[in-house]
């Protein structure tokens, strides 16, 4: 079973963070953290709308900062889970040699639909939707721990 779980997406600022929220409520007994590939955003909070969005819902993002994915990470976590293709590219980039650590997509445990991967709302400002997917992935990846 995986105790120690990393959310992945690219600037750590929407996505991943949301995800670990939604995720942390459901199973506050497992170690979270979320990171980004890029580190355009190291150490700002959440994006505003996204805050606004996850609130609306009852997660609280205020206590995270942004960080970037280190292939340390793969040391440090159990099941590394990413937005999308291009943030499994990146990661995959920096796994270290003889590193077993999964890496999955977040949609892979969300049975209920056919999105292949978490849409960026900073680009789309879709939040709403964004969250809807990242709840029903979060209560997928629950189910299967």
């Amino acid at each position: 079973m995986a105790s120690r779980i990393l959310f992945v997406c690219l600037g750590n600022i929407c996505r991943s963070p949301a995800a670990e929220g939604v995720f942390r409520s459901l199973a506050p007994m497992i170690a979270t953290d979320s990171a980004g590939t890029a580190g355009w955003h190291v150490g700002k909070p959440p994006y505003e709308p996204m805050q606004r969005a996850a609130t609306a819902r009852g997660y609280d993002l205020s206590d995270m900062r942004a960080r970037q994915f280190v292939g340390a990470d793969f040391d440090q976590f159990d099941l590394i889970i990413a937005m999308d293709d291009a943030n499994i590219r990146d990661i995959e980039q920096l796994r270290p040699e003889g590193s077993a650590i999964p890496v999955r997509l977040f949609t892979d445990y969300a049975s209920e639909t056919d999105m292949t991967h978490v849409p960026d709302p900073y680009y789309t400002r879709d939040f709403d939707g964004a969250l809807d997917l990242i709840e029903v992935a979060a209560k997928g990846l629950v189910a299967t721990l």
